[in-house]
């Protein structure tokens, strides 16, 4: 039985190149795609490599033997469908010249993308990541949108345990890169702060070894002395670089100036100043004119749950529910708090993924709301409900159909609502009960 190995990757690669797509989901299929059959725990892609082809798939790539038929030329066999997709994914960038930026971070990673996305499109034929594609499976199938006729690319890239961002450079071997910043998120993956702190910069380390550049905010200590020696371009509210923000008095939307200009963007919260700021860093140096720099970034509308404001016809909501973890959390809250309205409310659920840390990570979290006076507060999520009798002021929900219940009978009204928890809570839920 033949296998297609890395030695003779060419072929494959032809094969690529003469499909319209890749594509591992048969209802993204419109005709002429190369499909992968992927493995997961709970499914096996191999089980559809025939629907693919009556969709119209080129050709399927399975790894499966019960699902492949030697006698149609239209299906390749090999060792690891995923690992072929990979080694496809970087057989194809090492054809490509273009840059490639590679943006990683604990926080403000996809908005950061977004912005930078948006700044570069104004003058590039940039390709950048769709919505959260930014892990092993994400990367390669990103790095294969990529075409002859792109001038850049903008790849995110996530991790949730050690050494991942190590095998997303080997792929994307980007000659520029960025992080955001570098906080608590995904501890009981990594197992510590530390772990968190090499796997992020494992892409400061790779835009190195390819004599590239970085761009890093001058206000982070750690991302400053961990990229010491590299080529870099600075940026800052508090100190001179090369790019210097200033937050601007504002309602409810980040306004800040830059350069002598007051840019009104349409994100909620000034933590999201540092992810305009590395946006504009990088729009400078790839010649990006300054009115269509701050024209971009005035027009994006920020969507997917992340830092969105609705108003309904009861209260207005600023919805940051696409996910959370202890410095993301206490960054909303804080900058909630100095949010000017006459009623303000906060719901929160909780924050996944933190292992043995839960119980300190969300007590603390309980001791900041106290502390803000915020009017009503309601806690949503096993680890919330833990604390329940420590905090007899706040309204505690086992989860979110509990939630759901209780606002659909006690309706707030003429409230400013911060919507901030984990994307597992599934906070999104109570928008029409909150609205």
């Amino acid at each position: 039985m033949a296998f297609f190995l890395p030695n003779n990757m060419k072929d494959l690669y032809q094969v690529y190149k003469r499909s319209k797509a890749v594509s591992i989901d048969t209802r993204t299929i419109k005709g002429g795609e190369l499909f992968f059959c992927l493995k997961g725990d709970h499914f096996n892609g191999n089980k559809f490599a025939l629907q693919a082809l009556e969709k119209g798939a080129s050709f399927v790539v399975v790894d499966d033997e019960p699902f492949y038929s030697k006698d149609d030329k239209r299906m390749i066999f090999v060792k690891d469908s995923l690992k072929s997709l990979q080694s496809l994914a970087k057989y194809h960038r090492e054809q490509l010249k273009i840059p490639l930026i590679g943006i990683t971070g604990t926080n403000g990673k996809t908005t950061t993308k977004e912005l930078v996305s948006v700044v570069l499109g104004a003058q590039l034929n940039c390709l950048f990541t769709q919505g959260n594609y930014n892990n092993h499976i994400g990367v390669p199938l990103t790095l294969l949108r990529i075409t002859e006729n792109h001038e850049v690319a903008v790849v995110e890239m996530g991790a949730n345990h050690p050494h991942e961002i190590v095998d997303l450079c080997q792929l994307a071997q980007p000659n520029f890169g960025l992080i955001t910043n570098i906080g608590r998120a995904h501890l009981e993956g990594f197992g510590s702060f530390e772990n968190i702190i090499e796997t992020k910069t494992a892409l400061y380390r790779s835009v190195e070894k390819n004599s590239g550049l970085l761009f890093v905010n001058a206000d982070d200590d750690l991302l400053m002395n961990k990229s010491l020696g590299a080529k870099r371009i600075e940026y800052s509210s508090a100190k001179n670089s090369d790019v210097q923000l200033k937050v601007e008095p504002s309602d409810t939307y980040l306004k800040f100036r830059w350069d002598g200009h007051i840019v009104q963007t349409q994100l909620f919260g000034e933590y999201n100043l540092y992810n305009a700021a590395a946006a504009i860093s990088i729009g400078k140096y790839f010649n990006i004119p300054k009115t269509q720099i701050i024209q971009s970034l005035e027009r994006y509308q920020p969507s997917n749950n992340r830092s969105q404001i609705e108003r309904g016809k009861n209260n207005t909501l600023i919805l940051d529910a696409y996910n959370a973890n202890p410095d993301s959390m206490k960054q909303a809250l804080r900058n909630f708090s100095f949010l000017r309205a006459p009623k303000k409310a906060m719901v929160l659920g909780d924050m996944l993924e933190l292992g043995s840390y839960e119980k300190a990570e969300h007590e603390s979290i309980l001791q900041l709301s106290e502390s803000l006076n915020i009017e009503l507060v309601f806690f949503i999520g096993p680890a919330f409900y833990f604390h329940q009798s420590s905090y007899p002021q706040f309204v505690f929900f086992k989860d979110n159909l509990e939630a759901k219940e209780y606002f659909k009978i006690n309706h707030l009204i003429d409230y400013r609502i911060l919507l901030k928890g984990s994307r597992g809570i599934k906070l999104e839920i109570l928008k029409e009960d909150l609205l």
